[in-house]
């Protein structure tokens, strides 16, 4: 059979190519290539996750009922939440710190980084949940009394997810991105579809407390089993020796970040948090159903953003402004047009999507249009927040983030007492674009960098 060759046959079609090839980035440096393929491995790992979730949202929604399913959902959402943020930042600093350490020779401080970092942050989450524990126990009656219980195992399950997210960003910094992401993303949720189904299958009746011990369960295994593949992996390229503590620098580094990265999670939870407050369970599960149906778009910004990070800290380290920003730009591109195509798929089928989580929730399908403008706002700039994070411009970039997390709280307050749903995704949407209009600008100003997904730098 002759083989065709498309471009000498079809000028059409291969002037059609080269041109999404330069759009995409085609003639990618070596660089550039290993992080699309690194990329391409987180986004594979996050869409094959996301099916994950999305299958046990599903199942758990038509187990429980939309009541106890709204529970859990406001109880796991507060573990997403402190879970993330009480790591103090280190699990994104270790994309900054580990590749100093390496490029100064500074072995020691390397070893005591990989072990000290993860003994810090266990024993200040243990602390802190033991104190959340008894403020819980003091609130108890002013709780709703189906909350209390899921609450507390919440509580438990902090420390283990907290060492996780840490071991995490150890792993992206080594490139190593399935032992990074597969123990939470893909083992952490097929372990909670298989304790609920066991569970399910033996005749018990799924409350929100059965949802939330099969949740630990499966967060404090994922994690041990991280940390044993880890520590292996680790012996074999880091050379055994005396460890030293950096612990004043590491927090020096790791603060500012954990503010961004604690008005940044502010910002991506506020909606169903405040929808709670003003609105019933079943409510807030409908909207969590809408939130996780557009978790696709999201998943990109994140591939980008676990695989670029460390290498924005290397070139800016080197000297290295030219190739510096030519990966930006390549960043922000398969960024904002994967996500643009995500977009439209899922609103596309969005319907059917959420009717998979029971008929009720397909009500939710408006909201997922005035969501998805938040989400395609903010994919237009790319990382831009772990680049300036990484080049030293936490604090400004925390600053932003706070701006846009005040904004959201209060135009939910403003919107979902009278709008619902609908209030709660457009006071998201509008946060984000602000904070998307913030973030370029502050780029601009302090790199010089056109960080934006079309257009042309005037510099």
């Amino acid at each position: 059979m002759a083989v065709i060759d498309t471009e000498t046959t079809n000028p059409e079609s291969a002037g059609l190519l080269a041109r999404l090839r330069a759009l995409l980035g085609g003639g990618d440096s070596h660089e550039a290539s290993l992080t699309k393929r690194l990329a391409g491995t987180v986004f594979i790992i996050r869409v094959f996750s996301a099916g994950l979730a999305y299958l046990s949202q599903v199942l758990l929604a038509r187990w429980m009922g939309t009541s106890d399913y709204g529970v859990y959902v406001y109880v796991w959402t507060w573990v997403l939440l402190l879970g993330s943020m009480m790591d103090f930042g280190i699990a994104v600093s270790a994309q900054k710190l580990i590749p100093e350490y390496r490029a100064a020779n500074q072995h020691a401080l390397l070893r005591g980084f990989l072990s000290g970092s993860r003994w810090l942050t266990f024993a200040v989450s243990l602390t802190v949940s033991l104190l959340l524990a008894g403020a819980v126990k003091l609130a108890s009656p002013w709780i709703n009394a189906d909350t209390v219980l899921p609450l507390y195992i919440g509580c438990l399950t902090l420390p283990a997810f907290v060492v996780a997210n840490v071991q995490d960003g150890l792993a992206r910094s080594h490139d190593w991105m399935r032992l990074g992401l597969m123990p939470q993303f893909v083992v952490r949720q097929s372990l909670i579809i298989g304790f609920t189904a066991g569970a399910f299958a033996l005749g018990l009746k799924l409350t929100a407390v059965d949802a939330m011990l099969a949740s630990v369960a499966a967060v404090w295994i994922a994690m041990i089993g991280q940390m044993t593949v880890l520590n292996r992996r680790l012996a074999t390229t880091v050379d055994p020796g005396p460890k030293a503590y950096a612990v004043k620098n590491w927090l020096a580094v790791s603060l500012p970040i954990m503010l961004v990265e604690s008005f940044y999670l502010l910002l991506s939870y506020t909606d169903v948090l405040m929808l709670q407050q003003f609105r019933s369970s079943e409510d807030v599960g409908v909207y969590f159903a809408v939130v996780k149906t557009l978790a696709l778009v999201s998943f990109i910004h994140y591939a980008m953003s676990a695989t670029t990070a460390h290498r924005f800290s290397e070139y800016h380290t080197a000297g290295d402004k030219e190739r510096l920003s030519a990966y930006v730009a390549h960043a922000i591109k398969w960024t904002f047009w994967p996500s643009l195509a995500a977009t439209l798929v899922l609103l596309a089928l969005g319907e059917p999507l959420l009717w998979l989580f029971g008929p009720q929730f397909t009500g939710g399908y408006g909201i997922m249009f005035v969501a998805a403008i938040g989400l395609v706002a903010r994919s237009a700039i790319g990382p831009v927040e772990r680049l300036l994070n990484m080049l030293g411009h936490q604090h400004v970039c925390a600053l932003a983030y706070a701006l846009a997390f005040v904004m959201n709280v209060v135009l939910c307050l403003l919107l979902v007492p009278h709008y619902g749903g609908y209030g709660a995704a457009a006071a998201t949407s509008l946060s984000l674009i602000f904070e998307t209009v913030l973030l370029f600008w502050i780029t601009r100003q302090r790199l010089g960098l056109h960080v934006l997904a079309f257009g042309k730098s005037k510099s």
